[in-house]
């Protein structure tokens, strides 16, 4: 490495030499951190890598990853196509990435596309120096403009490791600190970035034809790998890449991987799978392969009033657990169901101030203040404006109008206005933004919620009244929302990335 050379070279020399050498060593050791990049960046090798898919044992989409270079830069294109079967049937959503770079690593702009059932919700975002990131949301309806206030460069997650490499920080050891900005969640996230293993590992990077079998095999190459250890919000995700930065196969908690292969392995072991008809029975692997079981009979869903649940096997700092009707003392919650005895104590809209007026505004994916929404939700309502029965209202008609559905998108209310489709996520989207439409304040509780003997990660809304938070389920039909529903979050999609944190990890233990 050059630096180590000429610093080895200074402590050397003696005499009059070692303060011409000192400036020497100062001036490379401080360069502009977009130089180091520049230089490293100008060594990355163009070319496509292919990926496979899995969730378990089960090939369930492919993937392509291609850097090309620029006369000014680079371009990074990303492709991923996924099929998730549950309740009969299989769900794709496919992504589509592109991010156009300077010489020098930094972002120029992005655009990011993930179509599902529901529609496509796009993002294209552009970067002004290293203060400014504006963006326009296409998701339902006309496309929205925002910007975001950045400080120091504004990093996509699939270019952090390239960076580190060309930086030449691939080092067992190293760490590197960033923020970074996900499209899919609209929001900026700090993480810390640490090189923990050096291995070499066999990719089959090409594939030859074997006529007797009739299939594809690949043929492995040995390669170097760096394991890298991704931390943010107490989650961590574990990847390895080789030499580039180019990843070579990611861990999600989720049970998924992305393993490098050759292009003709992952389409046929894609295809392979596709006839599996027994992935997509119930809920389906991804759903099942994520619930936790109850130790003890609780009842039927939608009947519990009270529930006090030991959490078990994860640290529950920073989760949203007490408030309301949940009090959590130790590791032991209590969830008491809420009984609205009259009327919501007072008529629409909201004149209040404070945190809760905050939950009436209009965002790119509750769009509350679109004429749409508000036509539909005045058609739902006529003109009752007693809150606590415009929240009913509203519960029954998302109930019964929404169709039941798994599907891989970013919820946006205005297409599920359009789709009338969608999980708890697209139910609860709506939900909030119909309500906050006719000046509800309603925000978006997720944690897990407990069906037929087993607990699964869910969506609802919660909603003012009484001077208080009240949950509320239009996926489930319940009007309050049973006990059986523990909120560990409140907020939007940058907020619920957090339940990753609990997978595989999460007890629980019903105290009866």
């Amino acid at each position: 490495m050059r630096i180590s050379r000429r610093r080895i070279l200074a402590l050397a020399i003696l005499g009059t030499w070692l303060a011409v050498v000192g400036v020497h060593v100062r001036r490379e050791y401080f360069r502009p951190f977009e130089l180091v990049l520049a230089e490293g960046a100008a060594g990355l090798a163009p070319g496509s890598t292919f990926y496979l898919a899995r969730m378990g044992d089960h090939a369930i989409g492919v993937a392509t990853a291609r850097l090309d270079t620029l006369e000014d830069g680079f371009l990074v294109e990303d492709f991923l196509t996924l099929d998730v079967p549950a309740l009969g049937t299989v769900h794709r959503a496919v992504a589509r990435t592109t991010v156009k770079l300077s010489k020098s690593l930094g972002l120029v702009d992005f655009n990011f596309d993930l179509d599902s059932e529901v529609g496509r919700f796009a993002v294209r975002g552009v970067a002004r120096g290293d203060t400014l990131l504006e963006l326009e949301i296409g998701a339902g309806g006309e496309r929205q403009r925002t910007s975001i206030a950045t400080e120091g460069a504004i990093v996509l997650p699939s270019m952090l490791p390239i960076r580190l490499a060309a930086a030449g920080r691939l080092a067992v050891g190293e760490r590197m600190r960033a923020r970074l900005f996900d499209p899919s969640t609209l929001a900026p996230r700090d993480v810390e970035l640490r090189i923990t293993a050096h291995d070499t590992m066999l990719v089959a990077d090409t594939a030859v034809w074997n006529a007797d079998t009739g299939e594809w095999v690949g043929v492995p190459d040995t390669i170097p790998a760096w394991r890298i250890e991704e931390t943010f919000a107490g989650i961590s995700v574990a990847s390895w890449v080789d030499e580039d930065g180019r990843l070579i196969r990611a861990e999600s908690p989720l049970g998924f991987t992305l393993e490098r292969t050759a292009y003709e392995i992952a389409q046929q072991e894609w295809r392979r799978s596709q006839g599996d008809g027994s992935l997509a029975l119930g809920y389906g692997t991804v759903i099942e392969g994520t619930a936790i079981a109850a130790n003890a009979p609780l009842g039927a869903t939608g009947s519990i009033d009270r529930l006090a649940v030991r959490l078990v096997g994860v640290e529950l700092d920073g989760f949203d657990l007490s408030g309301g009707r949940q009090e959590l003392r130790g590791d032991t919650l209590f969830i008491t169901r809420e009984v609205l005895a009259g009327g919501a104590g007072y008529e629409l809209p909201y004149r209040g101030g404070g945190s809760v007026a905050e939950e009436l505004a209009s965002t790119p994916l509750i769009q509350a203040d679109d004429p749409r929404i508000a036509r539909t939700a005045r058609q739902i309502v006529g003109d009752e404006r007693d809150a606590a029965t415009v929240a009913r209202l509203l519960n029954d008609w998302v109930y019964a109008n929404v169709r039941k559905d798994v599907t891989l998108s970013v919820p946006s209310a205005l297409q599920v206005l359009e789709a009338m489709t969608g999980d708890c996520n697209e139910h609860t989207v709506l939900y909030v933004a119909l309500a906050r439409s006719l000046g509800l304040p309603t925000r978006t509780a997720v944690g897990l919620v407990h069906i037929d003997g087993r607990f699964y990660y869910h969506a609802w809304p919660e909603v003012w009244l009484d001077d208080r938070w009240v949950a509320v389920d239009p996926t489930l039909g319940q009007f309050p929302a049973d006990a059986s529903h523990l909120r560990f979050l409140v907020g939007g999609l940058a907020r619920q990335v957090e339940l990753v944190r609990l997978i595989g990890r999460l007890r629980l233990e019903p105290v009866m």
